[in-house]
């Protein structure tokens, strides 16, 4: 008797379990994301610099249709990305403060405005508040012989800091990075 009802305990558990675990997982994200940090080097824990994004593609389209000039953008697909300074920094000679902020760019024929914006979470550029900005720089763009289907962010390391370099189709962005003694 005790067999038969640790049996049926057991087949009922496996029931159970089976239905609690089971999930329905979505695809791969049409823009997945995507992280880059400086210093780029994995081995070194200590990190002045994160950015999280996310990698839309051409997909036959063009950069100015998907981040037209003169308008803020996202910087990248869904949600805004943030970029996290672990020590005070400077970025194109203005200073920053360590901490979280919201990227956004503004596309522009020959440079682009980059915008760090205190407000986190926010859903590509819709919700953008120019009055919770931290910071405003503009940076000169430049065309490269090579084209890129992903956007893409990749920082560089320069004679006393990093650049943040930024490029999809032909367009090469990179902004300049000092930071502080950690």
């Amino acid at each position: 008797m005790k067999k038969v009802s640790l049996i049926a305990f057991m087949a009922i558990a496996m029931i159970i379990t089976t239905e609690a675990t089971a999930q329905k997982f979505s695809g791969l994200d049409k823009s997945p994301m995507d992280m880059a940090s400086y210093p780029t080097d994995y081995k070194v824990a200590n990190k002045s610099v994160r950015v999280i994004y996310s990698r839309p593609q051409l997909k036959g389209r063009s950069l100015s249709e998907l981040a037209p000039a003169g308008e803020v953008w996202r910087t990248g697909a869904n949600e805004a990305p943030e970029i996290e300074f672990y020590t005070d920094a400077t970025v194109g000679g203005k200073p920053i403060k360590a901490g979280t902020y919201s990227l956004f760019t503004i596309p522009g024929e020959s440079e682009w405005t980059v915008v760090l914006n205190k407000k986190l979470n926010q859903w590509g550029s819709y919700s953008y508040d120019e009055s919770a900005d931290a910071l405003r720089v503009s940076v000169p763009s430049k065309a490269d012989s090579s084209s890129l289907e992903e956007f893409s962010i990749a920082f560089k390391e320069v004679e006393n800091g990093a650049h943040m370099v930024m490029g999809w189709e032909k367009t090469r962005v990179a902004v300049p990075i000092t930071f502080s003694k950690m």
